[in-house]
């Protein structure tokens, strides 16, 4: 058996390779696809609340899922014990899918010898110590920063992930997946009013990088600006008005209000407000929006999928004009068309889907400080919260955790109170200007979709978007 601090070698310590491929070749025979899908994780996190170490956690996982594919009909069981024992099982399982056969496997993926990240395990970086004494730092240093300062949040996270993928044709694909982050929140007080401001960021790269001090004290620096913003913001407007995002975290909400509606599967199944669209205009002149899993080190990077297709940049709209879509093998296959490297999965205990990796806007030409000037009456939004999307009609309503009230192309006040409320394909085609300043948000992603969460990056330029409703309290 494998352990804890060794590499995760399935076929070496649990699985005859040779064997396994005869299980699966078996379970997908008269099937248009299928992988066996291996995974080990594991994860750390500590939490630094209220001037005390709150939670310090340990997780580390393993198991399988194998999978068979015919027509739009997948067959799929998973399990932590990785044995020839429950391998077959699995393989009858999921062998039910096929039924009586007749299809052709679909060609295997390309491979690759692209490398996006390091092997590393960013949890070995530090000692256990070292990390609680950057957290005890990183409270007292927001503390000491401003005396309004009542209670600070900090996390450092750390995991890594390690892959096999086995595929019918003999192919074995492996890769090591780090990830870090580093969250901190502040609540500062005055006067009996409370608000909050919170920064974050982190990748597929060493924590080393994140605990450094001239980079948590920027993290740091940033949430207390935005709590302090937000202790002078006033009521937000409410009414339908220009609105001008702020560059690379505000992409969340192309993520949420655009990309999901460009997933394979939405759109094979016409329940996508952009469904049918293929090739005809969708956003104004100059807007490009890409999904790109080929960053190095970026936050929703993948070497390959969960299917084993190499990640690509692919471009989604281009100048205004709808051109592709995110694609896994089973619904490009379906739709007649290349899968992109958008298969993802949570886990082993999850079958893949489409999903986005990175997903941003191309930069313009407009200077985006001429950009806000031009606002009459609006709001500049830079900061987002939460929000909600319907997929069917690209409808959305998010919260700004920073934006101000634009005047006259002057900011009048900070706001607090504002939602952004419109749908996806209507505000695609109300921007009227496009920064030069396109920006990756700092690495803090997480996308849901049908109750799997993967990691992911947005990013944009400042865009001027005309006539979004805005919700406010402001009389």
């Amino acid at each position: 058996m494998s352990t804890p601090q060794g590499q995760f070698r399935p076929f070496e310590t649990h699985l005859d390779p040779d064997v396994a491929l005869g299980i699966l070749r078996a379970a997908v025979a008269g099937a248009d696809d299928g992988e066996l899908f291996l995974e080990r994780r594991r994860a750390e996190a500590l939490v630094f609340d209220d001037g005390r170490l709150k939670t310090a956690s340990y997780d580390a996982s393993e198991g399988f899922g194998l999978r068979a594919v015919k027509g739009e009909t997948a067959g799929y069981a998973h399990s932590t014990e990785i044995s020839e024992p429950a391998l077959k099982r699995a393989a009858e399982t999921a062998r039910l899918a096929v039924g009586e056969g007749g299809g052709v496997l679909a060609p295997p993926p390309v491979a690759t010898n692209r490398r996006l990240y390091r092997d590393i395990n960013p949890m070995e970086d530090a000692e256990f110590s070292v990390k609680i004494e950057v957290l005890r730092e990183i409270d007292a240093f927001v503390r000491a920063s401003d005396a309004r300062v009542v209670q600070v949040s900090a996390t450092v996270a750390a995991s890594v992930q390690e892959v096999f993928i086995l595929r019918p044709e003999g192919q074995i694909l492996t890769d090591i997946r780090p990830m870090t982050r580093l969250n901190i929140s502040v609540i500062v007080e005055q006067d009996g009013r409370r608000e909050s401001g919170g920064a974050g960021g982190g990748g597929r790269s060493d924590l080393t990088r994140l605990i450094a001090p001239q980079s948590w004290k920027s993290v740091a620096k940033e949430a207390l600006r935005i709590a302090l913003v937000n202790l002078e913001a006033i009521p937000a407007p409410a009414g339908a008005m220009d609105v001008a995002l702020g560059p690379g975290w505000p992409g969340i909400l192309l993520h949420e209000a655009i990309g999901h509606g460009l997933e394979g599967d939405f759109n094979r199944k016409k329940t996508s407000a952009f469904a049918g669209l293929m090739g005809q205009r969708v956003a104004s002149e100059g807007v490009t929006v890409l999904d790109d899993g080929t960053i190095p080190d970026r936050r929703g990077s993948i070497t390959f999928d969960d299917e084993g297709t190499p990640s690509g940049k692919n471009i989604l709209i281009e100048d205004g004009i709808l051109v592709g879509f995110m694609q896994d093998r089973q619904n490009a296959r379906l739709m007649g068309v290349k899968a992109t490297g958008n298969g993802r999965r949570e886990s082993y205990a999850h079958a893949p889907m489409p999903r986005m990796t990175n997903t941003y806007m191309l930069g313009g030409q407009d200077d985006p400080e001429a950009l806000v000037a031009d606002i009459k009456d609006g709001i500049h939004a830079v900061g987002f919260g939460g929000g909600q999307v319907d997929i069917t009609n690209g409808k959305f309503v998010f919260a700004c955790t920073e934006a101000y009230l634009i005047k006259n192309g002057k900011r009048v006040a900070p706001v607090k109170g504002a939602t952004l409320i419109g749908d996806g394909a209507t505000a695609l085609k109300q921007i009227h200007a496009i920064g030069n300043d396109m920006a990756l948000d700092p690495g803090m992603g997480n996308c849901g979709k049908a109750g799997q969460w993967v990691p992911v990056g947005v990013g944009l330029p400042t865009v001027l978007i005309g006539g979004l409703t805005v919700g406010g309290s402001a009389s």
